[in-house]
């Protein structure tokens, strides 16, 4: 008997309900927009929106809006012409105190963004934008590492107090330490175990030799790899992108994609620069005095704080030349409140060197103020005599700086900070502002954004006639059974969409070649159900009963095709990358729901119009 469970039919008007609702985002077009960014603390106020509308206007560009944007400005224009004028206006006139970006801006309204309903992201086929293929200097990442591991077996011994004549490297991975006594040797193994229980040692006379693991070699490398990749991601928020990619591919390279970022020069310079930091004590005497007359304290250096003072400059400050530790011995960083004052702090350790230098410098100064410098060596190419000369602009600014509470080496906190939010942006510096290894731009491509509109014209074009070609051969072919399948097929695409929305998976060319074939496989479904319940009305069954027979025969190799098809997606997401990836997702989604729709949702549709009919002599298939 033809029946279907009422809970059944609830399930699917939830769920067409939810694809309705979670697939509406992708009809609301974004706007071409430019979004200004602060940096060297300058400030986003209604102020400086009112001064980019004069701006623009004065350079012929009218936008749609100028709007402030979770701490950032955002300009809306009306077409990509006017988004690159408008670019090019803003950078010249707002200077190097703010970042100016292309974006594109969501219009989507606050009500869908508050249940999460939010459009598909476009890949940077479809959206245009640049590509970068970066190679990561691996050996540079572990001699760094080594020569770090070196200082901290001197500073296990010297802290242990077992004398050494000297601790060199020999080889990739290994570190001798040659004692002064062969019977401190079983001292310096235990102590050295204490401060670094991962190495591998052994003593042989007055010799220790330290050797890494190549696992832990490995797991080095992979560190090395994800801190550059953390790095580039907070570097890239600098550029404003919307929705970057950004990932490891191989086991020494990182790809960078930014949709809709059309100025190559300005995202080669933030991905290429390599950041560092140093902790610095800061001298006694006026700073303001020292820029005026030239004549700074002997032993010491002017240096600008990020923050802006009363005549809109940024405040100097005078600092000590010598360094006390810099970024290279940071091990950890995490924001915190101080559990004293209550007030925002920043824990911070250190390895070895850094904390016993941090540890004779405190010693010696509690309750004086010492401050953290961030480094910048961003490289420039210039073209001289028509030749390219490279050359390094440094960039130094004070980001913090707190009085030293007390006596700490290896772990202490920075205090004095305004806000949570500033704690957390110190630790996001510390943590990662500086490259763990040296990377090169082996690949560049660039993606205009009319092939982006050309790429989504034809695409979607593409989608639509091959969804067409299938709703005309089944509504003339299988009649009833025609229109049933149409109503399958739309909401399979329906429940596509949604789903790819809700999980902010990136549309991609090869993605809606991906969209293109699920509606063939799904036609490949239902043509297998209307086929088995043709022959079993050939085999004289009566309509009703031939109908679920149809429908309980074919689902076991609906299933079987399509699980093997799903298991050939997951292959190719996970061992593909780019293009493979954003073609694995839409065939993945799309056969898991082309299997509801094929056989559930179809099955409902039919046991509305039959089931309830109790003589039924022909149905139309």
């Amino acid at each position: 008997m033809l029946t279907y469970a009422r809970w059944k039919y609830f399930v699917i008007l939830i769920v067409l309900l939810l694809s309705a609702l979670y697939a509406l985002p992708n009809i609301y077009p974004q706007d071409p927009s430019v979004q200004v960014t602060a940096s060297r603390g300058a400030k986003i106020d209604p102020a400086l929106s009112a001064q980019v509308s004069t701006m623009l206007k004065q350079g012929g560009v009218s936008p749609k809006s100028v709007e402030l944007d979770n701490g950032n400005l955002l300009v809306r224009l009306n077409n990509p012409d006017q988004q690159i004028k408008a670019n090019d206006v803003l950078r010249e006139k707002l200077g190097s105190n703010y970042v100016v970006a292309l974006n594109l801006a969501s219009t989507v309204p606050n009500w869908l963004e508050k249940i999460g309903a939010k459009p598909m992201l476009l890949g940077l086929d479809l959206q245009g934008g640049v590509h970068f293929l970066m190679q990561v200097d691996q050996k540079a990442a572990l001699d760094k590492r080594m020569d770090a591991t070196a200082e901290d077996v001197r500073v296990s011994l010297r802290d242990g107090r077992v004398r050494y004549e000297s601790v060199e490297r020999r080889g990739a991975n290994s570190i001798v330490a040659t004692l002064a006594s062969p019977a401190d040797a079983e001292k310096a193994r235990v102590e050295i175990a204490k401060s670094q229980p991962n190495l591998l040692l052994d003593v042989q006379g007055n010799t220790l030799t330290v050797q890494i693991s190549e696992a832990e070699m490995q797991r080095m490398a992979v560190e090395a790899i994800e801190q550059n990749v953390g790095t580039l991601r907070n570097r890239i928020n600098a550029l404003g992108v919307s929705e970057p990619i950004i990932q490891r591919q191989g086991s020494d390279r990182i790809v960078v994609q930014l949709p809709g970022v059309q100025d190559t020069a300005q995202a080669k310079r933030i991905l290429g620069a390599t950041a560092t930091l140093e902790y610095r004590g800061v001298v006694e005497g006026n700073p303001y005095d020292a820029v005026s007359t030239g004549t700074v304290p002997a032993g010491a250096r002017v240096y600008y704080r990020r923050e802006l003072g009363p005549d809109g400059k940024p405040m100097p400050v005078l600092l000590n030349k010598r360094v006390i530790a810099s970024g290279d011995q940071l091990v950890g960083a995490t924001s915190m409140m101080d559990p004293q004052t209550g007030t925002p702090a920043v824990s911070v350790r250190l390895n070895g060197v850094g904390g016993q230098r941090m540890f004779d410098y405190t010693t010696e100064h509690v309750g004086k103020p010492m401050a953290v410098v961030y480094i910048e060596r961003i490289p420039e190419v210039r073209m001289v005599d028509g030749k390219e000369v490279r050359t390094t602009k440094i960039n130094e600014e004070v980001i913090s700086v707190a009085n030293i509470n007390g006596v700490f080496g290896k772990e202490f906190q920075t205090t004095g900070l305004d806000s949570s939010k500033e704690a957390a942006d110190l630790a996001l510096l510390l943590r990662s502002g500086s490259l763990a290894a040296p990377m090169d731009f082996i690949e560049e491509r660039i993606v205009g954004p009319s092939l982006g509109r050309e790429n989504i014209e034809r695409g979607l074009t593409a989608v639509m006639y091959s969804f067409a070609f299938a709703l005309v051969f089944f509504l003339f072919y299988y009649r009833v059974f025609g229109i049933i399948t149409c109503l399958a097929l739309l909401l399979n695409m329906l429940m596509l969409i949604a789903v790819m929305s809700l999980f902010n998976a990136t549309l991609t060319l090869p993605g809606l070649a991906g969209i293109a074939l699920t509606v063939g496989m799904s036609v490949d479904a239902n043509v297998l159900i209307n086929e088995r319940i043709r022959e079993e009305l050939r085999l004289g069954l009566p309509p009703q009963t031939a109908i679920a027979e149809g429908y309980e025969r074919a689902s076991g190799t609906i299933a079987d095709a399509n699980l093997t098809a799903i298991l050939a997606g997951v292959a190719l997401f996970a061992f593909g990358t780019g293009p493979v990836k954003g073609f694995a997702v839409s065939l993945i989604v799309g056969i898991a729901t082309s299997m509801y729709t094929a056989v559930g949702v179809s099955r409902a549709i039919a046991t509305l119009i039959y089931g309830g009919r109790r003589k039924i002599k022909t149905i139309w298939i």
